[in-house]
């Protein structure tokens, strides 16, 4: 008898890196390397492939902070280059890797919430 699973929320799941079936077992079995399945409900993540997604959205989100924060240092304070090179990359580096973990988990939770498939043309 399959056992049913209650639906999960598929952004809060992902964000805390659960899995999106039982929201109980890992999504991730490294920091960015998806699991093959989940130890708990055993529901297969070979099927997941977020490709670029998280990329560009942590790209996107990092971008539009740090370019913003840089022109209002250099407006308000003009700061030496080195400074706005030790902060902008500190802030790029350190924001890119805190994002890029829940976006990759949210992105495949809802994935799977919406049974997304690779497209097909059909006959």
């Amino acid at each position: 008898m399959a056992r049913t699973y209650t639906p999960q929320a598929p952004i809060s799941t992902g964000l805390r890196g659960r899995c999106p079936r039982c929201g109980e077992g890992h999504l991730f079995k490294g920091f960015l390397t998806v699991a093959p399945s989940c130890e708990a409900c055993g529901l297969d993540y070979g099927m997941f492939d977020s490709g670029d997604g998280p990329a560009f959205f942590v790209m996107s989100i990092v971008g539009i902070f740090v370019v913003g924060l840089a022109l209002w240092m250099e407006i308000t304070y003009q700061p030496p280059m080195w400074v706005h090179g030790l902060v902008a990359g500190s802030l790029s580096v350190g924001l890119s890797l805190l994002l890029v973990r829940p976006l990759k988990g949210m992105l495949l939770a809802l994935q799977y919430a919406n049974k997304a498939e690779q497209g097909r043309f059909e006959p």
